[in-house]
């Protein structure tokens, strides 16, 4: 597990094969309730490719010197992305 935030990662290895690979990621905040949004795309066996990129928010705890998973939400397309960003600017606005 990771002991910092720059340590977490979306990415994930079966076999020697990388089924996840993250892309880049943003750390929201850091503490001990630690924010990280990440941009990932996951490998699709049939087509022997990576898929579409994809979006998360993953939310950690740090107890006893490591940090935990505790909360997660896929954004799973370009256009979700695209609909949470205007929201969020709509409500940024009108303040």
């Amino acid at each position: 597990m990771a002991s910092t935030p720059d340590e977490l990662t979306v990415s994930y290895t079966e076999g020697g094969e990388e089924i996840v690979k993250e892309l880049d990621k943003v750390i929201l905040s850091k503490g001990a309730w630690t924010t990280i949004l990440f941009r990932y795309q996951d490998w699709d066996r049939s087509k022997e490719q990576y898929g579409p990129e994809k979006y998360t928010i993953r939310r950690f705890q740090k107890r006893n010197g490591e940090y935990m998973p505790k909360s997660k939400f896929n954004i799973s397309s370009k256009d979700q992305a695209k609909a949470i960003i205007a929201a969020l600017s709509g409500w940024i606005d009108e303040s």
